[in-house]
């Protein structure tokens, strides 16, 4: 058996204008003058540097940040990162890649002005795998995102560099998006709430809108319930779609009774390690105590539906490769890493296939609404499995062989995707014998996300999340 070992767990907690605030605290300290937006800029760069050269974790450092200015923002003054897949005005976006030279945006990506809108303080940007496509941020020819509960495993992807940086303190939320998985993902392996909201309930990503699929959702990652909560509130104040069911301020748990399905094992047949079933079926236990009924349901979805998710990733590698001088004039799609050119290889492939795919894919929401039926939420595993050691995914691995191991490591998380209903990834109370957290989901109907924060608030309160400075 592995025992946990101390030296390799990172943190930047201190004592200074930062402390132990979430977001929301935080703020609130700044607003009350106790503490002034520039210190916490201050502060919390010199938290990033002190993890930096063991986490891996930011591309892009602003040299003199600004602090947040939005009047009133949820935020106003919290020191924070944006993604480098999305459009900072000023700072160069490079999508994770080695294939072209990024350039410095020229303005906002629309999802960044909203992201700024609550008042955030930029510090720089997050590092993430090429172009998101992997569940691990690795690299061919750079330095891993390591995990701070554990520095030999894998931060998750897409959003590793975020999540790395918010577990390990150095700022207290972070940019996220999440394209199949790549929220909860490295929440789960980080231990931090990662919300994917429902499709269109955040301003819509540009180049997402022009595929046949919406697949992507931008958030946040945070340690605790009410940042995520003030973040969707937040965002819904710059822009609502009037389409979705108004979500205002959740500020706690309602003590709704719900009726909850639980699965243990994915749709798709892939089976979960026995820790994280163990994770879930505690999680199942604490909310009967808690007055809600559980109860164990089946989701049948087609069974091509993860050959046809692969055949859609691989048609966005491939729709990569074919404009991404759109990116860089020096866009060299041969520069891409391998498990880029070997879903763009698939795809080209199958390429055939391709009608089929999207009406198979589209019609898994009749699936998942015939699960829903009688329930309110649906629990399941975030991932099959704890995150991997480095190394287990990264993209120097033969392409069949690494498509083998992450389609049995992220088996539960791409459904929502598919389907844009929304879905949070929440720390469970267990950790494995290395010192890593194991994440548990929990998805609804499309606009529940007022229920998820409800259920979200109430296991924290039940039992607070496990604290790594606290190890």
């Amino acid at each position: 058996m592995k025992t946990f070992d101390e030296r390799t767990r990172v943190h930047a907690f201190r004592d200074d204008a930062l402390g132990e605030h979430d977001a929301v605290g935080l703020a609130e300290a700044i607003r009350r003058g106790e503490v002034g937006a520039a210190e916490a800029a201050r502060d919390a760069a010199a938290r990033v540097r002190a993890v930096e050269e063991r986490l891996h974790a930011v591309q892009t450092h602003v040299e003199i940040p600004v602090p947040g200015a939005a009047a009133g923002g949820a935020f106003a003054g919290v020191p924070s990162f944006v993604k480098d897949n999305t459009d900072h005005q000023g700072l160069p976006t490079g999508h994770g890649s080695a294939a072209f030279t990024p350039r410095p945006a020229r303005r906002h990506a629309p999802f960044a002005r909203q992201f700024l809108s609550s008042g955030v303080t930029v510090l720089g940007k997050t590092r993430l795998p090429e172009f998101g496509f992997s569940p691990s941020t690795e690299y061919e020819n750079a330095e891993p995102v390591r995990n701070p509960w554990n520095t030999g495993h894998s931060a998750g992807g897409s959003s590793g560099g975020s999540a790395a940086l918010v577990a390990a303190g150095a700022v207290p939320i972070a940019h996220a998006n999440d394209g199949g998985g790549s929220i909860r993902i490295p929440a789960a392996c980080c231990g931090l709430v990662g919300l994917k909201p429902t499709r269109g309930r955040v301003v819509p990503n540009a180049q997402s809108r022009q595929l046949p699929l919406d697949l992507v959702a931008d958030g946040i990652v945070s340690r605790s319930v009410r940042d995520t909560a003030a973040f969707l509130a937040a965002a819904e104040t710059y822009w609502r779609n009037p389409k979705l069911p108004p979500l205002g301020l959740v500020e706690g748990p309602s003590g709704k009774r719900l009726r909850i399905g639980f699965l243990l094992d994915s749709p798709n047949g892939v089976a979960s390690d026995t820790a994280t079933r163990e994770a879930v079926t505690e999680t199942a236990t604490r909310l009967e105590r808690l007055g809600h009924t559980v109860e164990p349901v089946e989701m049948t979805i087609d069974p091509r539906f993860t050959e046809d998710f692969l055949t859609y990733w691989g048609m966005l590698s491939f729709l990569l490769g074919a404009t991404g001088r759109t990116l860089g004039p020096d866009f060299d799609r041969h520069r891409m890493d391998g498990l880029s050119r070997g879903l763009r290889e698939t795809y080209v492939e199958n390429w055939r296939r391709t009608p089929g795919v999207l009406r198979r894919l589209k019609r898994t929401k009749v699936a998942y609404a015939a699960a829903f039926r009688g329930l309110d939420l649906l629990l399941t595993p975030v991932l099959a499995h704890p995150a991997p050691p480095i190394g287990r995914l990264a993209p120097t691995v033969p392409y069949p062989e690494l498509v083998e191991r992450i389609l049995a490591y992220v088996a539960f998380t791409p459904v929502d995707n598919v389907v844009g209903t929304p879905s949070i990834s929440l720390p469970s109370t267990r950790a494995t014998d290395e010192g890593l957290p194991i994440g548990v989901m929990f998805s609804g109907r499309p606009g529940s996300e007022r229920t998820l924060l409800d259920v979200a608030f109430t296991l924290e309160a039940d039992r607070p999340f496990r604290r790594i400075q606290d190890l």
